[in-house]
C-alpha cells in the first residue's frame, strides 16, 4: 500500500463514535503463578499490585503487575500448565509486548538477561532502540528506550511529524535525521541518548 492510498498519519481525532482516553490494562492468557512472577516481578521489576481469581473462571488466578507508569498488565495462570517454548503466530495473535525502559540501564539489562540466561536481540529501530527477548512462555517481549528525550504528551506530535518527514524524504522508514527534524519543527530540544551501536534489523 502507497503512502498515497493508506489512511493518513495524524494526532488529529478521528471522526468517530469513540475516542478511548489511554491504556488501562492488557491481560494475556499465562502459565503458572510462579513462572509469570519469576518473569515479570523478579526479571523485568514490574511490582504484583493485584491477585485475585479470574472472575469469568475462578479456577484461575488473575495477577496484575504495574508496568511502572500506573498502567496495568495482566495474566490469567493456573499452577497446572506449565511454561510453553512458544507462541503461536497468526491472524488476532499477540506479535509482542514493548515496555519502556530508562536509556541510561540499557547496558544494564542487558547484563541481567545473560545473567538470568535469557538470549535478546538489540535494534536501532530509527526512531528508538530495542531489545528483544521473550517471556517464560515464549512471548516476545521488546525492551524500548527513545533515541531522544520527548516529552511524554508530545510523543504522538512528534511521531506524527516524523511520519510526515519521512514520507517527504522517499525513505522507508523513520530514521535519525526524521527525528531531530521533528523536534526541531516543533520547538523541542534534541536531545539524544548514548545508546549502543546496533543494526536496523530491518527487511526493507
Amino acid at each position: 500500500m502507497s503512502d498515497e492510498s493508506a489512511a493518513p498519519v495524524t494526532t488529529e481525532l478521528p471522526d468517530a463514535p469513540i475516542h478511548t482516553s489511554g491504556t488501562d490494562h492488557i491481560t494475556v492468557w499465562g502459565s503458572n503463578e510462579a513462572d509469570t512472577i519469576a518473569f515479570y516481578r523478579d526479571l523485568l521489576g514490574m511490582p504484583l499490585v493485584l491477585r485475585q481469581p479470574n472472575l469469568d473462571d475462578p479456577s484461575q488466578t488473575h495477577l496484575f503487575f504495574d508496568t511502572g507508569d500506573g498502567r496495568i498488565l495482566t495474566f490469567f495462570v493456573s499452577d497446572d500448565r506449565p511454561s510453553a517454548r512458544g507462541q503461536r503466530a497468526g491472524t488476532g495473535a499477540v506479535h509482542h509486548l514493548c515496555f519502556s525502559v530508562e536509556p541510561d540501564e540499557y547496558e544494564d539489562i542487558m547484563a541481567a538477561l545473560e545473567e538470568a540466561g535469557k538470549g535478546y536481540n538489540v535494534f536501532d529501530r530509527g526512531i528508538f532502540h530495542s531489545i528483544y527477548t521473550q517471556d517464560n512462555n515464549g512471548l516476545v517481549i521488546e525492551l524500548s528506550a527513545d533515541k531522544y528525550e520527548i516529552p511524554d504528551d508530545r510523543k504522538g506530535e512528534v511521531l506524527a511529524t516524523a511520519q510526515r518527514l519521512r514520507e517527504e524524504d522517499g525513505a522507508d522508514f523513520a530514521q535519525d535525521r526524521h527525528m531531530k527534524g521533528a523536534l526541531e519543527e516543533l520547538g523541542l530540544p534534541v536531545k539524544e541518548h548514548d545508546l549502543p551501536d546496533a543494526d536496523a534489523g530491518v527487511g526493507v
